[in-house]
């Protein structure tokens, strides 16, 4: 594989795979959430990691790992059998305006990067989220966090929008007319299916 370090990958995003992420942490409004991202490494051997899908997680007790173990096995033989795997991780804090990795988050990161060394964290941005509602913001609504050589996690500066990518250019005009239908309400995380298993965290009907 022709991968460097991960200061040289990209990290491209579906549209689907991204608004997903939003939606939840709009429906847990005043409570820290988290998901997974699913993806595999570009074949074009381009330096590009290819997030296709998303899965929501919790939005209660964010830090336990028997739950977060189970599901990520759960949601591992889900996708293998499309040649897909957890890829990154992606958070939002408690508090709105707190743009701050916390030590859950880098915990968790840390977890899913012994199984995918180059996977990133994402850390939903309210700031540009509510710029997103003015139609001012073009760029994803996340910083991009990546481990530097010392194994520390880093947001990756405002050069860093080159490197997380909306693979469409539309992503954000669709998530600000499903933030305005309120379609934050449909969305289902491994948390509501652990409750009740009729609940489904691949959320089929969500972009019908």
């Amino acid at each position: 594989m022709g991968m460097g370090s991960n200061g040289e990958l990209k990290y491209e995003i579906s549209q689907n795979a991204y608004i997903k992420l939003v939606l939840h942490s709009l429906r847990h409004k005043t409570a820290a959430v988290n998901g997974v991202l699913i993806g595999r490494v570009s074949p074009k051997d381009d330096g590009v990691v290819e997030i296709s899908d998303s899965v929501p997680l919790f939005h209660s007790n964010l830090a336990l790992l028997p739950p977060l173990e189970i599901s990520l096995i759960m949601i591992e033989e889900h996708y293998v059998a499309q040649g897909l795997s957890i890829v990154g991780y992606f958070h939002a804090n408690e508090r709105f305006d707190d743009v701050e990795l916390c030590g859950v988050a880098k915990n968790i990161g840390d977890h899913i990067s012994r199984y995918f060394p180059q996977a990133p964290i994402l850390l939903l941005n309210s700031k540009k989220l509510e710029a997103l509602s003015k139609g001012k913001e073009r760029s994803p609504v996340m910083q991009l966090c990546v481990k530097d050589a010392s194994k520390n996690w880093r947001v990756v500066g405002a050069d860093g929008g080159s490197k997380l990518l909306l693979k469409e250019p539309s992503a954000n005009v669709v998530l600000s007319d499903y933030i305005s239908s309120e379609k934050w309400k449909d969305v289902t995380d491994v948390d509501d299916h652990l409750d009740d298993v009729t609940k489904d965290w691949l959320n089929p009907g969500l972009f019908n």
